[in-house]
């Protein structure tokens, strides 16, 4: 993380007013959460819609750090502690982690996508980290706040930084990618997330490319090439490019997948006489899979260090996660966000599975979608199969719309729409048995987790 003398940060933070005799008092590491300050930390506090973290000053400095940034245009900055005069904190904060970017010696791999971001940032990280130096964003840090402080928290000796890169509106992956400085940019595919603001998927796959603008001279693009919204745009780009996708027109491509309860195998035109294994389920994280391929042959991981980096990936929780349950049940938690794309993909891998029980899903508003929200949840409730799924549950008023799509074919004893998450807990209590696995899936305002902790072993 970064290291530096106050005198240092106040040159690379564009600060002012540093009192001459802290300037060679050395800070370690930055927050902008008082409750996460460790000892030595660099105080930055945040003005949001709802708070000013300038009025947390005292908790920083009693929790341990040992500097803080303030706004000039702030009332009463502390007395007891050195202090950095900045025109914005959010703006210093940002100029502070583009100016240490620049200072280090790293190669970064920056990926969006409409979905699968985090899975593939994931994997990345976890097929590089046999041969490199890795560190990649935690969590959700993947915007304006959050891919500036995962930049403040690389150590001089990394040698990859995996960065996810998240937006809501144009312009957004633009100001990310020219942080990051981007050596590899992967766009994992073109969904529906995010409509509302920019309008179509033509407008999605114009903003996902914007992270081309930051990319190194020669660097690498890596894409979904099956997504003719991306293809034809790349077509007119003076960029090195490489591709996966299920069809053979790829540059890397599966030969066969095979779903099982535990993980996912699969062979690919590259290693004909080799199959991989992903502990992760689902046959479209085999695209994800691919990407990571790609950025390692990138940075000339051997394909047995491939192989052996998938085997060991550890997934960010509520993605398709595997999960104990009560009296002999499976969990499988995908509450952390959704959308139709992602949705049918958690209903395929339902599908696939093979089990001596029930298979129930439980499905909530997918948000977002803008004015086509309502077809979204109809289609996708008309995507889930009577035969391979025997109960549909559905929560949110959006939900209702999957609830009356799936009506169309399954039996209306078999599908449920619920307002109120204790009634339809209440409910799966009555219902779940040994054997049976359970899907619980929406976006994450829906909070569906909550069904899980019920059930959780």
């Amino acid at each position: 993380m970064i290291k530096k003398t106050l005198a240092q940060i106040a040159q690379m933070a564009n600060g002012e007013k540093l009192d001459p005799q802290f300037q060679n008092v050395v800070i370690e590491g930055v927050s902008i959460d008082t409750r996460t300050i460790s000892p030595g930390n660099l105080y930055i506090p945040i003005i949001g819609e709802t708070f000013n973290g300038h009025q947390f000053v005292e908790s920083a400095i009693d929790n341990g750090a040992a500097a803080v940034l303030w706004g000039s245009d702030q009332p009463n900055p502390p007395q007891q502690i050195p202090v950095i005069f900045v025109k914005d904190t959010l703006e210093a904060l940002q100029t502070l982690s583009k100016n240490y970017r620049d200072e280090l010696s790293i190669k970064v791999v920056g990926i969006t996508g409409s979905n699968g971001k985090t899975t593939t940032k994931d994997m990345v990280t976890a097929v590089l980290s046999r041969n490199l130096r890795v560190q990649k964003t935690e969590g959700n840090f993947n915007n304006h706040i959050g891919l500036p402080l995962t930049l403040l928290r690389l150590k001089e000796d990394t040698e990859v930084a995996v960065l996810e890169m998240g937006m809501s509106a144009f312009g957004e992956i633009e100001f990310l990618t020219l942080l990051a400085r981007p050596d590899v940019a992967v766009i994992t595919n073109i969904g529906e997330s995010h409509m509302m603001d920019l309008g179509s998927r033509e407008g999605i796959a114009k903003a996902k490319l914007e992270i081309v603008d930051g990319l190194a001279k020669d660097g690498l693009l890596i894409y979904h090439g099956d997504e003719p919204l991306l293809t034809e745009r790349v077509k007119a780009m003076d960029i090195h490019t490489t591709t996966f996708g299920e069809s053979t027109k790829n540059d890397l491509y599966p030969l066969s997948i095979k779903q099982e309860n535990e993980g996912t195998y699969f062979s690919i035109n590259e290693q004909e006489n080799k199959e991989f294994y992903v502990p992760v389920l689902g046959k479209h994280n085999v695209n994800n899979a691919m990407a990571a391929i790609e950025v390692a042959r990138h940075f000339g991981l051997s394909w047995d260090q491939i192989e052996s980096g998938l085997q060991q990936i550890k997934i960010t929780n509520m993605r398709l996660e595997l999960i104990e349950g009560v009296n002999g049940t499976k969990l499988i938690n995908d509450a952390y966000n959704a959308s139709p794309l992602s949705m049918k993909a958690a209903i395929s891998l339902i599908h696939d599975l093979k089990t001596s029980g029930k298979k129930i899903v439980v499905l909530g508003d997918m948000l977002e979608l803008g004015d086509k929200e309502n077809e979204y949840h109809e289609e996708v409730g008309r995507f889930i199969q009577p035969d391979k799924v025997d109960y549909v549950f559905t929560y949110g008023t959006l939900g209702e719309h999957i609830a009356n799509g799936a009506k169309e074919q399954f039996p209306e004893e078999r599908v449920s729409a619920f307002q109120d998450k204790v009634k339809l807990i209440e409910a799966l209590r009555n219902l779940l048995s040994e054997g049976d696995i359970l899907l619980v899936k929406g976006s994450r305002g829906m909070k569906l987790e909550e069904v899980i902790f019920a059930f959780k072993k």
